[in-house]
């Protein structure tokens, strides 16, 4: 006859027929991961067999077959037939033999825990259930702090009534189940105190970019349905795992603070559970220490190394114990299984005013009409084609969700419903916006847009913007080593399939600018600032930091970090900061820190800076950060440049004040290198190296100061021309000094993806490396190996 329970010590991933894939993979974790420190509730689960007899006994097969006939020949409405189906589930009865082993197993369940009636999660697994080639998650239901038999026994019908859902039906006969072939199994596990703690979702793996050595979670306070339904904006970390098993280092990559509005908890009586109102203490604090990240990320990796691919988790955290557990885990289905012969690149050429913001899902760009639907219950008027805008989705959306263009939602996380699902899918989302469905309004043109990094863009109207396949199957090899250009963080996981061979220009600006927002000056002297309402927003901004420099140094190495993470253990060149004093004045507090001058492009800018009595301290910041980012998060593949600087002897001045600041040249490996912009770069290239062991060529400022062209100057726009023998006469001329002296030389800009022409002669002249932009490197690479040919 076999078993009607099984306990999860006595399972194992084969058992997918027997107990579904939820609860044979909690079983895997149970046997095999256990003495490797994942802790999983302990629980049993239903068999198929108790199923099967319990549709049996209480002589349901007929009359579900005979609604699902009536449905599928449309004499029946999906509703209608899904409701007389759970009715009668729900009204049979367990068969003897059934009720008496769920019985024994919760006795014996409250022995193990040491309490009468413990309080128990039971959660629906399907037979077929998250199996590589379809997701079943979220088709059935769960069910939170079941305490008692007979609330045990009402909870275990409730499971089986939602193997027919309106949305499992439907799922069922979009991915061609036999309906009546399709069993469940009902996890019963011990309940996880996540009410006074935390919970959430994790993957070991970036589900936007697919990119694999990372781990993303996402946290929020109380119990983990808010998270998975995308209920709340939840905490998102991302940790970068190759350094995890690495003693005395912390290689989170990433640390955003969600709002958190609500937690779910327990409740008294029939509802079991409720949400409630965070505090605003919880919601200005992260959900986990920097220790428990990294415990669960090592989970993630333990799990994924098991199980041999991308991993789907989720976790909770006990407010009493404080520990941290594994309540599930399945195969990634979206970017683990995407062909990576080629990529698409999405650019938004020109659009309207940006009317809200959110996180992006996926890299796409979208454009058309709102359709604004705040209930489920009226879904039917759904346009297809049209732009879906609600506050939140469950799986009773599905059926809409796949026949819109992209999809707004109000609130959720990167691990929220919508986002899965959308993922899936292939379409672009935008989650988290805080307020779409009270700014948008039916039949507005937007366009959205996933294509800038993980900030999702909606804009106003119908933008212009192109797509460009990049086809990554027939790389030429090249002697030249072809680098990236990249200043945004959050967009530099898209790009990681390039076999690029590091970054050879990061620019510190655009974390300053997009991350921080402040003038460092404003942090380490926020006494002496006379604006008061900026003095209001950088309070706001450096909320739960001990010291507002050390917001800039947290911020600004997290930033960064994420850049190298992509591109280890190739090279990371990092250009310090190079603002002009008006751009530096632009940043929050900056004004009264700032000079004016007549022409910034060549005033108080680059190396000058760094040793100065008036910036010195905020350079000292920028130091702290590449030190931790190299020292503390394990990133030693970082080389720092100077940017526009000017003599030998403010070389010296620089090297030594970053020495000063934990930064010397040599020490850990660290290498220095210089841009190459000044005609004094070239002049004195052998001062120069023995100073720095490499040289970049800007030649945007190069060709700007060899003949002296205003590079923003409109009138003067038919002079500037990189291709000018006097530009080309300086390439040449410092890659021979460099070389001499035992310095590499690169050089970063677009001249080499638009003219083939360049490219040679930057080949012919023994250039080291060329760096360009993502979406110029496949060009870049096939015009140099035609050079090298």
């Amino acid at each position: 006859m076999g078993k009607s329970v099984i306990w999860f010590e006595e399972l194992g991933r084969g058992d997918v027929a027997i107990v579904g894939g939820k609860n044979s993979s909690l079983g895997e974790m149970v046997q095999t991961l256990g003495a490797r420190g994942i802790r999983v509730p302990t629980g049993f689960a239903t068999t198929a067999r108790a199923y099967r007899a319990f549709i049996a006994a209480n002589d349901l097969e007929g009359r579900i077959g005979a609604a699902l006939a009536a449905l599928e020949a449309g004499k029946l409405p999906l509703a209608e037939a899904g409701q007389q189906i759970r009715a009668m589930i729900r009204a049979g009865d367990f068969p003897s033999g059934v009720l008496d082993e769920i019985r024994a197993a919760y006795t014996e369940l409250a022995s193990r825990l040491g309490e009468m009636r413990p309080s128990v999660a039971v959660r629906s697994s399907a037979t077929a259930e998250d199996l590589p080639d379809a997701s079943f998650a979220g088709q059935q239901e769960t069910f939170l702090n079941v305490v008692g038999e007979a609330e045990l026994l009402d909870a275990c019908r409730r499971c089986y009534a939602s193997l027919f859902t309106d949305r499992a039906i439907t799922y069922r006969q979009l991915k061609g189940f036999d309906h009546m072939k399709v069993a469940l199994s009902v996890g019963v596990q011990q309940m996880v105190r996540a009410d006074v703690g935390g919970s959430g979702v994790m993957f070991s793996i970036d589900t936007e970019s697919g990119f694999d050595k990372v781990v993303l979670i996402n946290a929020a306070w109380g119990l983990g349905e808010n998270v998975v339904q995308g209920a709340v904006n939840p905490d998102e970390y991302q940790v970068y795992k190759p350094f995890l098993d690495r003693p005395g280092l912390t290689p989170i990559v990433e640390k955003s603070l969600g709002a958190k509005e609500k937690k779910m908890i327990y409740a008294g009586g029939g509802a079991k559970t409720r949400n409630v109102p965070t505090s605003k203490a919880e919601r200005a604090s992260f959900v986990l220490s920097n220790a428990e990240i990294l415990d669960l990320a090592r989970m993630a990796c333990t799990i994924e190394e098991h199980y041999g691919q991308p991993m789907d988790m989720e976790w909770a955290k006990d407010g009493e114990t404080g520990l941290l557990y594994i309540v599930q885990a399945r195969p990634e289905t979206v970017q683990s299984r995407l062909g990576a012969a080629a990529m698409k690149s999405y650019t938004v050429k020109q659009a309207g005013r940006t009317l809200l913001t959110g996180l992006s899902v996926g890299s796409a760009v979208a454009t058309g009409q709102v359709c604004l639907i705040e209930h489920a219950r009226d879904i039917g008027r759904f346009v297809d084609g049209a732009i879906l805008v609600t506050s939140t989705t469950d799986p009773d959306w599905v059926p809409i969700m796949k026949r819109a263009s992209a999809i707004i939602t109000d609130h959720g996380g990167r691990t929220s419903h919508a986002a899965i699902v959308s993922r899936e899918l292939g379409l672009p989302a935008i989650v988290g916006t805080g307020n779409a469905t009270h700014m948008l309004h039916d039949q507005q043109e937007v366009t959205v847009s996933c294509a800038e990094g993980e900030t999702g863009y909606i804009y106003e109207g119908i933008a212009d913007y192109e797509v460009e396949e990049i086809a990554l199957g027939d790389v030429p090899e090249t002697r030249t080593r072809i680098m990236l250009n990249m200043a945004n963080p959050a967009a530099a996981a898209r790009w990681w399939r390039l076999p690029a061979e590091g970054v050879g220009l990061a620019r510190m600006e655009f974390v300053i600018n997009n991350a921080i927002k402040v003038h460092p000056l404003a942090l380490t002297r926020f006494d002496a600032l006379k604006d008061e309402a900026a003095r209001e927003e950088i309070e706001a901004l450096t909320a739960g930091y001990d010291s507002k420099p050390e917001f800039f140094v947290d911020r600004l190495a997290q930033g960064l970090s994420r850049i190298a993470a992509v591109c280890y253990p190739h090279p990371m060149i990092l250009r310090m900061s190079d603002f002009k004093t008006n751009e530096y004045a632009d940043l929050l507090g900056g004004r009264q820190f700032e000079p004016n001058e007549e022409n910034p492009m060549i005033g108080f800018r680059g190396a000058s800076r760094y040793y100065a009595p008036a910036y010195r301290d905020g350079f000292a910041l920028e130091c702290r950060a590449v030190k931790r980012l190299r020292e503390e998060m394990g990133f030693d593949n970082v080389i720092v440049m100077i940017p526009f600087c000017r003599t030998p002897e403010e070389a010296d001045r620089v090297l030594e004040v970053m020495a000063e600041n934990g930064l010397r040249r040599g020490e850990n490996g660290l290498q220095v290198y210089v841009m190459c912009e000044i005609p004094s770069n070239v002049i004195l290239a052998e001062e120069f190296a023995k100073r720095f062991d490499g040289f970049s060529i800007g030649s945007n400022d190069l060709t700007q100061l060899t003949l002296g062209v205003d590079r923003d100057s409109g009138e003067l726009a038919g002079l500037f021309d990189e291709s000018n023998p006097a530009v080309l006469w300086m390439i040449r001329e410092v890659i021979a000094r460099a070389h001499k002296a035992g310095a590499k030389v690169g050089l970063c800009g677009q001249a080499p993806s638009n003219n083939p022409a360049f490219a040679r002669y930057l080949v012919e002249a023994g250039i080291d490396t060329i760096s360009v932009t993502p979406d110029s490197f496949m060009a870049v690479k096939h015009h140099v190996a035609e050079a090298e040919g």
